[in-house]
């Protein structure tokens, strides 16, 4: 792993989305009964969020982390999909072989799921040389959303604006990351709060601090956040990067606003937010899911070069 090249892999998600074609990405693929699919890490986040907006669309779909010991049975005409970037996540390659059954495989470069697989959908995501999963990251998102849309009718995902937001947040880098990260990096570790239907932009951006910086960072629901996580505002110094959108975020701006705690927003304007960053596009939800990550992927490139 190198915080350079993270960051320079950073740098080239703008072009990589680009060159990302998604409308025959599944052509081969006929419409399924059911969808599983078996991830682990960032690739079980993208699930989530997939399954979550397949099951609202009329799909029987779940998401699975491959390391399960309570994987579902699989009928006959269930769509099986295993998604690692490397193609070689042990616990992928272990529900793989305890299902037996054909999988299509969302990878970014040949390995053994993709000997595995009966098909595969490749990323096209480049090599990433910095060693953390970021723009496969972006690309599981859009293509799994390609997915969705073939299967529910739902528009393909905005890959040409989310390229627009991402190049724009890198421009304007200099400008907004100094101060997110005086607010957000805290001594007690920085909290990330999302929408449902985002969740996964919430795990992916406390990941992205914990694994190249190794900062303490956790992702939360933002409605859930008022069950699980509000404790903390009482006892720490606590720092919430919040990402937009949802209908459950008055419950938790007046908790952290009766208790003072640091709250910086991203993709909306907030009431009482310490700061708020916003972007093109951010408007579109679509855009925000798989854009908004990019700002704790930033604070947590410059963060982890910093570092002894």
């Amino acid at each position: 792993m190198n915080p350079e090249l993270f960051l320079a892999d950073l740098h080239d998600k703008p072009a990589r989305l680009r060159e990302l074609s998604l409308a025959d990405a599944w052509g081969f693929v006929s419409a399924p009964m059911r969808v599983l699919l078996l991830g682990m890490g960032s690739s079980h986040y993208a699930n989530l969020v997939v399954a979550a907006r397949l099951r609202a669309g009329g799909v029987d779909a779940v998401a699975e982390l491959a390391s399960s010991d309570l994987l579902p049975a699989v009928a006959p005409g269930t769509l099986v999909v295993a998604v690692s970037a490397s193609a070689s996540s042990a616990e992928t390659l272990d529900a793989v072989d305890r299902l037996g059954v054909p999988v299509v495989a969302l990878a970014n470069r040949p390995g053994p799921l993709t000997e595995r697989a009966e098909r595969t959908v490749w990323m096209h995501a480049g090599e990433e040389r910095g060693g953390v999963a970021c723009r496969s990251f972006q690309h599981t998102l859009a293509l799994l959303l390609a997915r969705e849309s073939r299967l529910t009718g739902a528009p393909l995902p905005p890959v040409q604006q989310a390229a627009e937001a991402t190049e724009d947040l890198l421009a304007r880098a200099a400008e907004w990351r100094p101060r997110l990260a005086e607010l957000l990096l805290g001594p007690d570790g920085t909290h990330v709060v999302a929408p449902a239907r985002r969740i996964s932009s919430a795990y992916q951006s406390a990941l992205m601090l914990r694994e190249g910086p190794r900062l303490p960072a956790v992702g939360c629901e933002t409605g859930d956040w008022s069950h699980v996580d509000v404790y903390l505002t009482r006892t720490t110094d606590y720092r919430m990067l919040l990402l937009g959108g949802s209908r459950w975020e008055a419950q938790l701006l007046d908790w952290t606003g009766r208790r003072g705690s640091t709250v910086v927003a991203v993709g909306a304007d907030v009431p009482d937010a310490t700061s708020t960053l916003r972007y093109p596009h951010d408007g579109v939800d679509d855009v925000r899911l798989l854009t908004e990550t990019l700002v704790a992927e930033l604070l947590a490139a410059h963060a982890w070069l910093a570092a002894p």
